[in-house]
């Protein structure tokens, strides 16, 4: 029902940027909150950051103050901004989204689910 679509990933340098972009189709209507997992090779799947409805973010730990999620309801996209990037965010990072908050942040595959964009950090 919903289509969720990432882009932005790629290969870029200790230190350097990122902007991470997931655009939502189908049914848009029933989508409040969205957000980001990543997975890395050999480990599961963990929250990077979501944001509700009403536009309140939470972040993991590993990546407070570096990375900044934003959505624009009229473009039915969410982004994330990924600064002074290191080779530990390297990952396949995934965009959900659900009418509830805790199922974006749980992670769960109740929620919708984009199918990643490879972000690599490497010198």
């Amino acid at each position: 029902q919903v289509q969720l679509v990432e882009s932005g990933g790629g290969l870029v340098q200790p230190g350097g940027s990122l902007r991470l972009s997931c655009a939502a189709s189908g049914s848009i209507f029933s989508i409040n909150a969205m957000g980001w997992h990543r997975q890395a090779p050999g480990k599961q799947r963990e929250l990077v950051a979501a944001i509700s409805s009403g536009g309140s973010t939470h972040y993991a730990d590993s990546v407070k103050g570096r990375f900044t999620i934003s959505r624009d309801n009229a473009k039915n996209t969410v982004y994330l901004q990924m600064n002074s990037l290191k080779p530990e965010d390297t990952a396949v990072y995934y965009c959900n989204a659900d009418r509830r908050l805790s199922t974006v942040v749980a992670g769960n595959d109740f929620g919708s689910w984009g199918q990643g964009t490879q972000v690599t950090v490497s010198s």
